[in-house]
């Protein structure tokens, strides 16, 4: 359901590169020889695997999603330790910790979600949600701009795992209503919140990518908007063409 959809925004994402780059004069890149680009992709083929030994375990029902995780994390460990000999003792007891606080913050959220729903019900959000959007406009397209205006604004001071168990028992009964299907949701969700995690002030990719291209976040964000533009676009048109999200899936469905 994802893929044209991932392969629209990498489409509006080049767009924008191009456009970026033909304004600030930046110099092309001499075309590299075959051997080179071999040799590259042989080199980065270890790395690789990890997503095929993932996506592709999954999809033959050779094992389940958290086996397939188990085991991924067991060969990226012997690549880095035999092959690319990369991994430090320091490093594999700081990404373990980190492993460790990621899982527990998605678990207790997890944990936490049946009882939000459940009091949600109760109160019955999603409808009085639903009454509010159709006093402000009775317009299909208005009210699922104003959702997405409030997952952006939400993107952008909360982590994604959390807004994911928050905002899908309140905002999904009320695209339903409207006709639109989980899955189109889903990815709606997924565009809004990713979009948020390049966006200050939290934005953990944006500070991750500037520290590791040791660049300051101001400096960043002034020159990034023409990136924002084009995930934007790629928002809007998941929003309001089903097909972009459905073809794929319905096809799989026939």
């Amino acid at each position: 359901a994802g893929m044209v959809p991932g392969i629209l925004t990498g489409l509006c994402l080049m767009v924008a590169a191009y456009v970026v780059a033909r304004r600030r004069g930046y110099p092309a890149e001499p075309r590299q020889a075959l051997a080179v680009i071999l040799t590259t992709f042989a080199v980065a083929l270890p790395g690789l695997l990890v997503a095929i030994i993932i996506i592709g375990g999954v999809l033959t029902g050779i094992f389940t999603a958290t086996e397939s995780s188990a085991i991924a994390v067991i060969y990226a460990i012997v690549v880095t330790l035999i092959g690319y000999r990369s991994l430090t003792w320091e490093a594999f007891v700081k990404a373990t910790l980190g492993a460790v606080r990621t899982t527990a913050m998605v678990l207790l959220v997890i944990g936490s979600a049946a009882a939000f729903g459940w009091l949600l019900a109760l109160n019955q959000v999603p409808a009085q949600l639903f009454d509010l959007l159709q006093a402000i406009s009775q317009n299909p397209l208005v009210i699922l701009l104003i959702i997405n205006i409030i997952l952006l604004f939400l993107g952008t001071f909360m982590d994604m795992s959390p807004l994911i168990v928050i905002t899908t028992p309140i905002f999904l009964p009320v695209v339903q209503q409207l006709g639109m299907d989980p899955v189109q949701f889903g990815i709606v969700l997924m565009i809004n919140l990713g979009i948020g995690l390049v966006t200050p002030p939290v934005g953990s990719v944006l500070f991750v990518g500037c520290a590791v291209a040791k660049i300051r976040i101001e400096e960043t964000v002034r020159t990034i908007w023409p990136f924002y533009l084009a995930l934007l676009v790629a928002l809007v048109l998941v929003t309001y063409i089903p097909a972009v999200s459905m073809t794929l899936p319905n096809l799989v469905a026939q």
